[in-house]
């Protein structure tokens, strides 16, 4: 997916913004999951504001950041169980 722009067209989507889908996700994050906080900046690309910090940061926390999408794709569309029971038209 695409980060940049205002909407999101490759979640077939016009109802949301990029931006709110990454505000989301990071909302979600950090209250729901345990997951730690430099692993979800890193995986919404922000960069690390203390020059100090980002000199020594070398690593790319890619199974953590996989990890961590894997999470978001269940929340975001979780699985429908087997047992689907059909609503009647009034």
């Amino acid at each position: 997916m695409c980060w940049h722009g205002h909407v999101a067209p490759r979640i077939n989507r016009s109802d949301i913004t990029v931006h709110g889908f990454r505000s989301t996700l990071r909302d979600w994050a950090s209250e729901q999951t345990s997951f730690p906080h430099e692993t979800c900046e890193h995986a919404l690309a922000h960069r690390i504001s203390d020059k100090a910090e980002a000199a020594y940061r070398r690593g790319d926390q890619f199974d953590k950041r996989r990890k961590l999408m894997e999470a978001w794709a269940v929340f975001c569309e979780p699985k429908v169980s087997g047992k689907i029971v059909p609503s009647s038209k009034h």
